[in-house]
Parts: C-alpha cells; structure tokens; sequence
C-alpha cells in the first residue's frame, strides 16, 4: 500500500455555530420536549439542511407561511433571520402560541430602523434583496420607508427625498470590507447620513471573516462549510479568495467533496458558516484522513463567550396553553 501524502490542515477559529444560530436550535429542540411533535417552523430555523433534517426527523415541519399550517393548537417558532411585523400580526390574528427565534443582533438592527423612522429620517439598508434577514427588517416599517442598496453603484444611483435626514443600517451578515466601501460611499454623497450605535454585522461574521484572512495566504485551498443560501458562508468563501486563496470552494457534507481533486496540495484551510455544525467539519477531517497523513493546526484569532437568553416560556416552568400563549407573546 502506497504511503499517503502529508497535508497540513489549518482550522479557523472561531468558526461554526455563533450565538444566535445555537440559540435558535435550542428553541427548536426545548419546544419539541416540552410541547411534543409536531411544532412549526416558518422558513429554515437557520441556513442548513443538516440541521434542518436533524430537526424534522425530531418532529419539527418547516413551512414558509404560516397559511401552510393547518393545526392552531400546535406552538410555531419564527427562524433565527427574523419575520416581518405582518407575520406577527398575521400568528395574532390565528391565536398561534408563537415562539421567536430571531437573532437579537437582528432584532437590534430592527429597533434601529424603528427609531430612525420615528425621527424622520429616511432608511438606507446595506444588504442582499430577498435574503430573509433583509425582508424581516424592511417589513419593520411601511412600504417605502426602508430603500435597499447591494453595491457601490447602487449608492452613486440613490436619490433620497431629503439628503440631510439619513441613516443607514445594515444585514449582519455581510462582507465586512464590502460594506465599508459602501458605507464610505454614502458618508462622500452624504455626509450627514446618520450611522448606527454600533455596528449591525455581527461579531461572529466579523470574527470568522478574520479568521479565515489570517489563514487564507498560507493555504493551497480551502473548504468553507456551510449552504448555498446561507449569506455568512457565501461571504467566507469570497474573503478567502480575495484575501489569497482563489481555491476557495463552499461544501455541504463531505459526500459532496472529490477528495482526489486536492491531490498535490500541500496546506488546506478549513471554516465554517455560523450555522454550520462542528460535526461537519469533523466529518470533512475524516474525509480527507483517509488519502492524506494529516497534521492540523487550529489558528485562533478570538474567544467567543456571548450567549443570549432563551424566551420567557422555555425558561420557567411548564404552564397551561393560554398561560404559555400570554407568556409568549408578552
């Protein structure tokens, strides 16, 4: 048997599931305990099939509008994205026991946008048009409030109705050097335009991003895990490229790489979306162990320690359903 080629492995980190992501599965996977099977899910609770089947196989049903449910009497969770006030309104208006899930960095950059509205001023939102964080936050404020803008072009094209009275926000999961180029963009063409408190990408984007830029010149290539709709792994995959690795791909699973395609490299990175689980990358070491003779080095730019709270009726006693409803919803 021929000996296998050595390989060096850096992983990133931090990478993986932030805060919030585990926060959402966490609601999920306590409301399945304490309510039973099934409890509905309006979208993907986060950006992966993995954990999307691994919740379904548990008792959870995915729908995309709360008009797919049939069932009043079951609990339905709101996805880590964050929903549009109609949706509220509209789970309200059933009677739904609603559980939400958003990101409280989302749910932040919501408040944001509210205040701004309620000082007059004009809304620019940094983000990519249909992704579901973008349409739960314009869908905070009437039509018409909120404009989008993706590129610096889309700035140099914008034409407020009053220029001196702007503020921009932001999608938290963004290209960290994209939106500075576009935020500097605004501030040239408007420099009066309000900017948030603190900034909206959030700080799990922004570390991974670093992570993978620390590691991304030493690599030969490297491997971002997380989907294709997931907008924080798509944006890994685009800063490891441009930060020097232009071997840069997006995987799902380990079934879906050709490990015979890195022959001949000498040094792969790997990362992770923040809703993509360490299981996978685990799976994905194992993969490549089986050709290579792997030395794997963790480079570390960050420790995370945030966490944030469970809602209200997951963190007390069970109560009887109109108690848990009012719980919910207060």
């Amino acid at each position: 048997m021929s000996e296998r080629p050595n390989l060096s492995v850096i992983l990133c980190a931090p990478r993986g599931f932030c805060a919030g992501v585990d926060r959402a599965i966490q609601i999920v996977e306590l409301a399945l305990q304490r309510y039973g099977a099934p409890v509905y899910v309006r979208h993907e609770i986060v950006h992966n099939r993995f954990v999307v089947e691994s919740l379904e196989a548990r008792g959870a049903v995915f729908v995309e509008e709360l008009d797919e449910i049939e069932e009043d009497d079951r609990p339905v969770i709101f996805s880590a994205h964050g929903i549009p006030k109609q949706v509220k309104t509209d789970a309200e208006a059933r009677n739904f026991f609603y559980l939400d899930a958003t990101c409280p960095l989302v749910s932040k950059v919501h408040r944001e946008a509210e205040i701004h509205h309620r000082r007059g001023r004009d809304i620019v939102l940094i983000g990519h048009k249909g992704h579901p964080e973008v349409v739960g936050t314009m869908g905070q404020l009437p039509e018409g409030a909120v404009t989008l803008i993706e590129t610096v072009g889309d700035v140099m094209r914008l034409e407020p109705r009053d220029p001196g009275n702007l503020a921009w926000i932001s999608q938290t999961t963004l290209s960290v050097d994209d939106t500075r180029a576009i935020v500097e963009a605004l501030r040239e063409r408007f420099p009066d335009i309000v900017s948030p408190h603190k900034d909206d990408i959030c700080y799990a984007t922004t570390n991974r991003q670093e992570a993978v830029k620390a590691a991304a010149s030493d690599c030969d290539a490297m491997i971002i895990v997380g989907a294709p709709n997931s907008s924080n792994s798509q944006r890994l995959r685009e800063v490891a490229v441009s930060s020097g690795c232009t071997r840069s791909v997006l995987i799902q699973r380990a079934r879906d790489i050709d490990v015979a395609a890195f022959a001949g490299i000498r040094t792969l990175g790997i990362s992770a979306g923040a809703s993509a689980p360490e299981t996978l990358v685990e799976e994905i070491l194992e993969a490549f162990a089986a050709r290579f003779s792997l030395s794997i080095e963790t480079r570390r730019i960050a420790d995370e320690t945030i966490s944030f709270p469970l809602p209200r009726p997951l963190r007390e006693p069970a109560n009887p359903p109109a108690a848990e409803k009012a719980l919910a919803t207060s």
